[in-house]
This record gives structure tokens, C-alpha cells and sequence, in this order.
């Protein structure tokens, strides 16, 4: 079980008191170097996608983790960005680290680059569809004292087996409850709102089950939501794609699970923690209308 240690008082090196958390320009994920980027032409399966070199024309195939459907994103012809495996005898010699967001494609204004053949955004509108990228990043915010809801813990533990789950992360710290954490990818966006899940997830409840169940024992719970997209002003759950994963997302929440919702800033270069987001607020408002009197 990997453990990372939090920077004492919770501040990242070099970052004053007045600073807003989370919004260190240095990368916490830099990508490995090789990264290339490929036009996407189809998925295959489950856990492939195949693309084409620019140059070339040649198909390269590469591997996704994201068993989601990433609704919006998986569009022919979209810029993909993929990155070399680590493991050189792997069948599949790359992995899909992310991928362009066609609006932002075609509103480009001012100067731009070329890389690999392709007009890429400067700023980075890339949605970010690997699914290990929370974990990592919560790890590495953490170890940066980037976490200001888990200000004053020490030491974050992956994979924390509770119950009948497997949760992402227990942070612990002296004199300090217990604080699990589940993270989630967000890849959606529609209307302005950051939107989990892209497909019905029972294991998703099941999680939220363990949480919810976690904090009425007095536990510190909390969900890791990253938005690895540039767009999205704020988040809710997807109650058009899973119904039953919003109404239990809003019974933890009334039972005292925390939301922790922050965007990823992605680039060619790798991921930076961005800033954090709030509840759509018609959602949220709905939530305390909704929620039961206290005992």
C-alpha cells in the first residue's frame, strides 16, 4: 500500500497565505517523455482505440482504462493524446492520456502550435479520460499540501479496504479522524455543469453506500470529484444517465459525505491541480429542500 506524507500547515512550497489553493502553475503529473499526438478513429472493444499518425496515415493502437462511455468526446477525427507504456513488452505500446475538445478546436483565436501536425490550443483544452489520473493527482495535491480539506493530516494511504469497498485513499493524521476517499474522473460537461456519471455505475453506489455509512460512524468521508475538462462551472450528478447514483449521492451528502470538487488543467507538458468547483447550485438548493430534519 503506497503512502504519501502531506507538507506540514497544508501550503505548497513557495505559496503565501494569500495564495488561492490549487492554483500552482507547476505540474503535479508531468507526462513521460515520447507523448505523441494521433487523430482518433474509432474504439475497438473495450479498452482500445485506435488512431492514426498525422504523418504517416499509419494506425496506431493505443489502450484506454476508461470503461465509461465518454459521452461527447469520442469523436472521429479528434486530436488524441497518447502516451508511451511503461511496460515495453505490453501488446498495446500506448496509452490514451486524453482528448481534444472539438468546440474549443474550432473557436482557436490568436497564436497557436503545431505539434505532431496538429493546431493545438495553447492553453490546453484537452479532456483528460484516464481514469488513474484522480488517484494520482490526489496523491501528488496531498504531498504538495494542495488539499485544504485535508489540512493538517500527515500521511495518505491508497486503497483502503472497508467494509465490503475498496475505497481510493485513507488519510490519517494525529488526534484526527479517520478520512477515506473515493475519487471519480469527470469527463461530461453539458450546459455549463460538470456531470457524473457518463453510464449507470452500481459499483459507483456501492461506493457511495460505504461512504455514507462511513461518515453516520463518524468517520471523515469524502468524494474526490476531478474534472479533467477546462469547461464546466460547477458540478452535479447525471440524474438523465443514472438516477439512482444522484438520489444516493445526495442522501451521503445530507449524512455528512464530503464533495471535493476540483478541475485538472491539462496540457502537452502533463496535469496541474486547478482550482476547485462548486455544487450546481439549482442541484444543491434542491438537496436542502429535500433533506430530512436532524433527530
Amino acid at each position: 500500500m503506497s503512502e504519501a506524507r502531506g507538507q506540514a500547515g497544508g501550503r505548497a512550497e513557495g505559496q503565501s497565505e494569500g495564495q488561492s489553493w490549487g492554483l500552482s502553475a507547476r505540474l503535479l503529473l508531468p507526462f513521460p517523455p515520447g507523448c505523441r499526438v494521433t487523430r482518433l478513429v474509432r474504439r475497438e472493444k473495450r479498452f482500445t482505440m485506435v488512431t492514426t499518425d498525422p504523418h504517416s496515415s499509419l494506425e496506431v493502437r493505443a489502450h484506454t482504462n476508461n470503461t465509461g462511455t465518454m459521452l461527447g468526446l469520442l469523436r472521429p477525427g479528434a486530436a488524441a493524446l497518447l502516451s508511451p507504456a511503461a511496460n515495453p513488452d505490453r501488446a498495446l505500446k500506448w496509452t490514451l492520456e486524453a482528448l481534444a475538445l472539438p468546440e474549443f478546436t474550432k473557436a482557436l483565436k490568436g497564436p497557436v502550435k503545431a505539434l505532431k501536425g496538429l493546431v493545438i490550443d495553447p492553453n490546453g483544452r484537452w479532456a483528460g479520460v484516464n481514469t488513474l489520473t484522480p488517484n494520482r493527482l490526489l496523491a501528488a495535491a496531498f504531498q504538495a499540501g494542495l488539499l485544504p480539506e485535508a489540512r493538517g493530516y500527515t500521511r495518505l494511504a491508497r486503497e483502503a479496504v472497508t467494509g465490503a469497498s475498496r475505497l481510493d485513499a485513507l488519510i490519517t493524521g494525529k488526534g484526527l479522524p479517520p478520512l477515506y476517499v473515493e475519487c471519480k474522473n469527470v469527463t461530461l460537461v453539458e450546459h455549463g455543469q460538470a456531470l457524473f456519471p457518463d453510464a449507470a455505475t452500481e459499483r459507483g453506489r456501492k461506493h457511495l453506500a460505504e461512504l455514507t455509512r462511513l461518515a453516520q460512524e463518524g468517520c471523515r468521508a469524502a468524494l474526490f470529484f476531478l474534472v479533467q475538462r477546462p469547461d464546466g462551472d460547477c458540478f452535479a450528478p447525471a440524474e438523465a444517465i443514472d438516477p439512482a447514483y444522484a438520489s444516493a449521492l445526495g442522501v451521503a451528502l445530507a449524512a455528512g459525505v464530503e464533495a471535493w470538487v476540483w478541475r485538472a488543467r491539462i496540457t502537452e507538458a502533463g496535469i496541474a491541480l486547478a482550482e476547485p468547483l462548486p455544487l450546481a447550485p439549482a442541484w444543491a438548493a434542491r438537496q436542502r429542500r429535500t433533506k430530512p430534519p436532524a433527530p
